[in-house]
């Protein structure tokens, strides 16, 4: 099969890899119809993050249909669709009991290897082995029509991160709130706050296909200044004292620094960027009664609970993709998120 493998930074090649086979009784073999590139994919692919020392697989958001399933796979069956969370879990360990599949005992990462030592395919591919199948796949109850493909790939990540934010910063009806950051991520959080209810969501923006798109989803006001600008900014708009909840979806010491100077005193902030060099200035928090939550999004713990409304139409979180090509073009994919000539890219095997 065909597969996505990163070679070092800004090396993405797309090359012919084995097969996946069941090694397990608890894995299922998915054809992959839609992949896609996430903002954290960068980071590898900047070198920012982590070395890569040797090719390996990359991608780790994917839909497909089953093609097969080991003996203990109950929950799905051949031909389903499904929807695979950005994460490995068995859905039977504690912390997958309480919620944190992301911290799963026997978890894995797509593109690594599972507690046994078996590799798992990365999600920009072809085919996907899927350790704990039961525990990992959300299937849908019919294989959906092809429109809604965008929207429900958005659940394996950007969807539910988003919805994390919201959730963490105690988003809720009759809420302000304020999202740093107009990638996918933030664009999913302005959809999600729109959804639990806010009375107003202010997204921080300067580009203007974004905008639009934040418009489209619930957003009622854009601020597009920064530092100490986008604080007085977000403060003239509330009282002076700022937002009710601020949702941080960048992960810079910048875009954490602007999101706890956007908030009240007493007010939340939701936390879902991948940290990179930023830190919690504990005095501030303690001095003004700001709460900060948030971390790795659980999303196969919200995936179900978003799905009705994506499957209803009453959400339309795959607008996020603004470019779709095939696998084969993966390298351009990259490069395009990269520059920022494209907000999120889907990939089609």
């Amino acid at each position: 099969m065909r597969a996505t493998l990163i070679h070092g930074p800004r090396d993405i090649r797309v090359a012919d890899v084995p097969d996946p086979v069941i090694h397990k009784p608890s894995d299922a073999i998915v054809r992959v119809l839609a992949s896609c590139v996430c903002g954290s994919d960068l980071h590898p692919y900047r070198g920012t993050v982590g070395e890569t020392t040797e090719p390996r697989r990359i991608g780790h958001e994917f839909v497909g249909l089953v093609e097969d399933v080991g003996d203990e796979v109950s929950t799905v069956r051949r031909g389903q669709f499904v929807i695979a969370p950005f994460a490995v879990s068995d859905g039977t360990c504690a912390n997958c009991v309480n919620g944190i599949t992301t911290s799963c005992l026997q978890g894995a990462s797509w593109g690594g290897e599972d507690a046994d030592g078996f590799m798992v395919d990365g999600g920009q591919g072809e085919f996907v082995r899927v350790p704990w199948a039961d525990g990992t796949l959300v299937a849908t109850t019919e294989v959906p029509d092809d429109s809604l493909i965008a929207g429900l790939l958005t659940l394996s990540d950007v969807m539910c991160t988003g919805h994390h934010a919201a959730i963490s910063a105690g988003v809720g009806k009759g809420k302000t709130v304020v999202v740093v950051g107009d990638g996918a991520v933030g664009l999913s959080a302005v959809l999600a706050s729109h959804r639990l209810g806010a009375e107003r969501v202010v997204v921080m923006s300067r580009h203007a296909s974004r905008q639009a798109v934040a418009s489209d989803f619930g957003a009622t006001d854009i601020v597009a200044e920064r530092g100490e600008e986008g604080v007085a900014a977000i403060k003239e708009l509330f009282d002076g004292i700022g937002a009710d909840c601020v949702l941080e979806c960048v992960g810079t010491a910048e875009s954490m620094r602007q999101a706890i100077d956007s908030t009240r005193p007493g007010g939340r902030v939701g936390y879902v960027g991948v940290p990179v060099g930023s830190e919690i200035p504990i005095r501030k928090l303690f001095g003004n009664n700001i709460a900060v939550g948030g971390g790795v999004a659980p999303a196969r713990s919200y995936i179900e609970e978003l799905l009705g409304d994506v499957l209803e139409g009453s959400i339309e979180p795959g607008k996020v993709f603004d470019s779709v090509m095939p696998l084969e073009q993966a390298p351009a994919a990259y490069k395009a998120m990269d520059e920022r000539t494209a907000i999120k890219v889907l990939l089609r095997p």
